[in-house]
Formats: structure tokens, sequence, C-alpha cells
């Protein structure tokens, strides 16, 4: 049987597929020594990573670096996260770091991690910011009274605006008993209360020596001053959570002391320049207004100041003559109206008014007389009537047919159970009344 040969090539991209497929590559975690390390300034890194007994070459893209909170150096050690994959074209195999952190620290950078998320979220950094004063009087300076810090603030200070004064507050600015002696520098400076401005800082080094500022209780003492406060820690590349908290951030000690005072020969400067240009402006308007004087002066109304009234007077005398003008025409249309309300009055005379009212009333008398004549009549009438009829219902009447009625002691009997014998009673009769005594009572059945 025949023996088939491969190629480089095809070998290569086998491994290659071999270590791309294996799930255990795709994400390794490594510690090592950073070694062949040369940093490449906005680019690709390329180092290696080694210990007692082996050595593995490391790419790191530029993306990914760029997100890093530290500079890698030569033997530092430092923990990886990446993936295992070959290089075809050299046949080696290399890590493709997606996460660096200096070994050791990696505990400090989650706790970092946690506290910039608490912070944010209750607002510290995202606070109204304070605006630091212009021309400050007095000066906090929160550091170690002998780092090169306090020296750069007092060199800084004095040759831009020497009339400031600077107080020194000597604090810790590394070791356990530091963020302690930060927050008691903090509030002496509060409750004296006399200063414009507070500097707070410290020179490079690693997370550790500038762990303190990033200590919950120094945040929130920065974040409660009402003191402006210049955070000022570690390099440029290193942002503490003071750095986040304070009203400013400087990069360098030397740049928080520029932030907090001006250049005193500029602002002299510009006071005379000022000053320069409001004489200016008064001169100009001091001119100004002197020019105008003097044409005011010299104006007709000094001189000759009855002209002011001329044009007045003419106007007065013409609207006299249309007022004059305008009375006599309403007095004559008046007077026309008058003539003609007595021309009416005149031929309308109340005599024949007079006489139609006479004959209307008499008139009205003979109509009122009639009715009543009519009226007593129909009342007369009614009154015959009503008498013939009552004669009618009249029991004299009744009686004069021969009927009677018996009353005892003025009460009219109605039935024999009302009477006794030997009672006395009284007949009534159409024309009298007969007195007589009962002497038998037969009821209706009996009889």
């Amino acid at each position: 049987m025949e023996q088939q040969y491969l190629t480089v090539t095809a070998l290569t991209k086998y491994l290659k597929r071999k270590f791309d497929a294996d799930p255990y590559l795709e994400r390794v975690y490594l510690t090592g020594e950073i070694s062949n390390f040369r940093l490449r300034p906005n680019a690709h890194q390329y180092f290696s990573l080694k210990d007692d007994g082996a050595k593995i070459s490391a790419i790191m893209f530029k993306s990914a670096f760029q997100k890093l909170k530290f500079q890698p150096k030569e033997g530092m050690k430092v923990l990886l996260v990446g993936r295992i994959s070959l290089y075809e074209s050299g046949g080696s195999y290399q890590i493709y770091v997606e996460h660096m952190e200096p070994d050791g620290v990696g505990a400090l950078y989650q706790a970092l991690a946690e506290l910039r998320e608490k912070l944010g979220k209750e607002g510290l950094f995202e606070g109204p910011k304070k605006i630091l004063p212009r021309y400050p009087k007095r000066i906090a300076v929160v550091t170690s009274p002998s780092g090169a810090v306090i020296r750069d603030i007092i060199t800084t200070v004095k040759r831009r605006y020497p009339i400031a004064q600077l107080v020194l507050f000597p604090t810790l600015v590394q070791g356990n008993q530091a963020a302690d002696d930060i927050v008691r520098n903090i509030q002496r400076i509060e409750e004296l209360g006399t200063f414009d401005t507070m500097i707070i800082g410290r020179g490079g080094g690693s997370i550790e020596d500038l762990w303190p500022f990033n200590e919950e209780r120094v945040a929130r003492a920065i974040y409660q001053a009402n003191t402006p406060v210049i955070s000022s820690v570690g390099h440029e590349t290193d942002v503490t959570i003071a750095d986040m908290v304070a009203d400013v951030r400087a990069a360098t000690p030397t740049a928080a002391a520029e932030l907090a005072v001006p250049v005193l020969n500029e602002e002299l400067l510009r006071i005379k320049d000022r000053q320069t240009r409001l004489e200016q402006s008064f001169l100009y308007q001091l001119q100004q207004k002197n020019e105008r004087y003097q044409r005011l002066r010299n104006s007709y109304v000094f001189k000759q100041p009855d002209r002011l009234y001329e044009g007045q007077t003419i106007k007065l005398d013409r609207i006299t003559q249309r007022l004059i003008q305008s009375m006599e025409t309403v007095y004559h249309q008046k007077q026309r109206t008058a003539q003609e309300i007595i021309g009416q009055f005149r031929q309308q005379t109340p005599l024949g008014q007079i006489r139609e009212g006479q004959q209307q009333l008499k008139f009205l008398n003979q109509s009122l007389h009639d009715r009543m004549a009519q009226y007593m009549k129909d009342r007369e009438k009614q009154f015959t009537s009503a008498v013939q009829q009552l004669d009618l219902l009249s029991p004299l009447k009744i009686m004069g047919r021969g009927y009677s009625y018996t009353t005892k002691e003025q009460q009219v009997i109605k039935s024999v159970n009302e009477l006794k014998p030997k009672e006395k009673i009284q007949i009534h009769y159409m024309d009298g009344i007969v007195d007589t005594v009962i002497e038998k009572i037969t009821p209706a059945e009996e009889e």
C-alpha cells in the first residue's frame, strides 16, 4: 500500500482545527511572568508568558489592551484569560489574551468594580460639581509632607499666584491607616470653613499603594465636602474613586495647582487692559456727552426760547377757530330743530282733543248708567224667583193645608215614645198654638 504524504500546510491546518475545536482551549486561565515585553503605542502587543518550566507566546489585540487599568512591565506577574490557537505561518501555538490583571490584586480589582457600581447607583459620580473659585485666598493641601506632590504644588502656586496662602494638612497617603487620616483631615478643613479650595493628592504607585483613595469612606467625605475639591492621585492613567467623586480631576500635582490658581501677572495685565478700556470708554462717553451739550447749548431753544412756542401757538389758534366754527354749526342746527318743533306744536292745538275726550266721557257715562239699570233688573228678577222658591219650601205653607207640629218644652216631638200621659204639650197651627194635656197614648200598631 502506497503511503500518502501530507504537506506542512495541511498538517498545520489540521492541528489548528484541533486547537480551535477543543473546548478546554477555548477559555484558558493562566498565571505567569511577562517576558520579552516592549510597549507598542496604539498597536497590538506581543510578549511571552513564562514560569520556571515553560514559556508560551502571547498576543493582546489593541482593543483589549486599551481596557487595561495598569501598565504591563517586564517581569511582572500577571493573571491572563484567553484562548489557545495555532499560528499557521510559524507552526507555533500561542494564547490570545482577552483580559489581564496583576497577580495578587485580583480581589482588589473586584472590590473596586463593586464599589464603583454601588457609588455610581447612588449618584456620587454624576452629582453636581462645585465650581472652583477664580481667585482663592486660602488653599488646603491634603497630602504627605515629605513627597514630591507638596513641593510641586508649592512651586507652581508661588510661580503663578503667590498671594494665595497654602496650608498643608500632613496626611498618610499609603497604608491601612491612610484612609482614616484622609477623612479626618477633610473633616478638619470643613470644620474650619476658611478655605476656598482643597487639593487632595499623592504620587503614582500600584493599585495597593493607591487603594486608600478607593475607600468608600474617603469617597463619601469628598462628596459631602462643601469646599471645592481637586483630586490629583497617581499618574494620568490611574483613575481612583476619589478622582471620580471630586469636583475636578488633575492629571498631576502641577496640573492641580494650575487649576486651583490663575496666573497673577496675566490677571494683572487683564485688569490693566480692562482699566484702560474702561478709561477709554469713559473718555469717549464724556466726549459724546460734551458734544451733545454744546449742540443743545447752541440750539435756538436757549437762544430764542419764544420760538419754542410758535408752533404750539399756531396750533392752538387753529384749534380755537375750529372749536368756534363747530359751536356755531351746532347752535344753528339746534335752532332749526326748535323752530320745527314749535311749528308742529302750533299746528296741533289741544282743543280738538278736549272735545273728543268730552264726547267719549259722555258716551262712557251713558253706557255705565244703562249697564247699572240692566244689572238691577236682573238682580231683582233673581230675588223674586228665590222668594217664590223659598215660599214653596216654607212650613207655614204646608201647615196652611191642615198640618201641625207638637213641641214639649220647646223641643219638637217626632215620636209618641217621647211622650207620657199627663204631660203638657203645645200643638202649633198655622194661625196659633194650643196648650193641652195628654190623657192617653195609643201606638200606631194598636190603632
